[in-house]
């Protein structure tokens, strides 16, 4: 019996994890980092990217935030499309990660505009105030773009004179957003509505005083860091003349704007929280 000879046992026990760990780890990540199965959409990094993910990685983001949306009703009604392995292709390590002390960011790339992830570096809580994120001021420094044509020229990335050259000038900061933009971004998957929201519809709360102070409560929770305390606009416009109809104002907050980076609120927030949001923001324009 082969249990009886314990050498022979041992050897062949080794070879089979050996085989197993080429099978299911070594194989599937050459796989995943061949260009030649990138989803047709997804384009290699450009210098300017390329300089923020290594940020990305040099500051250990990715032991805070996972890239990757699992095939998994929690993580799909909360960050989008999952993930799929052509849009790891040109990947070098990934950043897949296993732990989510701060929201998964595979499909941050379009949610907001770069003022948004500007602000928000320089100073999470004025985003989001429950944040424990450390601030990146100091991201706001000339990049180092030494390094910059030998690792496009290591990763085989295509690039140009003029793609180099966009670099100069450039801060730490303004290549961490580029690379925050570009995650995610480059397969359509945004939902752009909801047929159940459009068209006219009546604000159950539009004469009804009594829920403006928690409408301003909502507003100072969700919309203020964008739109400013007052309304008077900061990374997205003023709303303090918001001369339109209630069901266009909801339906905007509902399903939000991509092309704006205005994210949709209609599954964190409800349709009632909505409309009392909605009735405080017409009560200031009517003021």
């Amino acid at each position: 019996m082969i249990e009886k000879k314990p050498i022979i046992f041992l050897l062949l026990a080794t070879m089979a994890i050996l085989v197993g760990t080429v099978v299911t780890m070594v194989a599937p990540f050459k796989w995943i980092n061949d260009p030649k199965l990138a989803i047709a959409s997804v384009k290699p990094y450009t210098p300017l990217q390329l300089e923020g993910r290594d940020i990305y990685i040099r500051e250990g983001c990715n032991n805070c935030h996972t890239q990757m949306v699992r095939p998994l009703l929690s993580d799909t009604e909360r960050y989008g499309e999952y993930s799929k392995s052509g849009e790891f292709a040109y990947d070098q390590p990934h950043l897949w990660g296993s732990r989510r002390n701060g929201p998964d960011l595979a499909r941050i790339g379009g949610k907001y505009p770069d003022a948004w992830h500007v602000k928000h570096m320089k100073d999470p809580r004025s985003m989001v105030p429950r944040s424990n994120m450390p601030a990146y001021a100091f991201l706001e420094q000339p990049l180092d773009t030494g390094l910059s044509e030998k690792k496009m020229k290591a990763l085989k990335f295509p690039y140009t004179r003029a793609d180099l050259d966009e670099l100069s000038g450039k801060t730490e900061m303004d290549a961490m957003v580029a690379y925050m933009q570009k995650v995610g971004n480059d397969i359509p998957w945004r939902k752009t509505g909801r047929a159940e929201v459009l068209g006219e519809l009546d604000n159950p709360f539009q004469d009804n005083m009594a829920v403006l102070p928690e409408g301003k409560e909502l507003y100072l929770q969700h919309c203020a860091q964008c739109h400013g305390e007052d309304l008077k606009g900061e990374v997205g416009p003023g709303l303090e003349d918001l001369d339109q109809p209630d069901s266009a104002v909801f339906n905007i907050i509902y399903v939000g704007s991509p092309e704006a980076g205005m994210p949709a609120y209609g599954d964190s927030l409800g349709k009632e929280r909505i409309w009392k949001l909605v009735t405080y923001l017409k009560s200031v324009h009517r003021r």
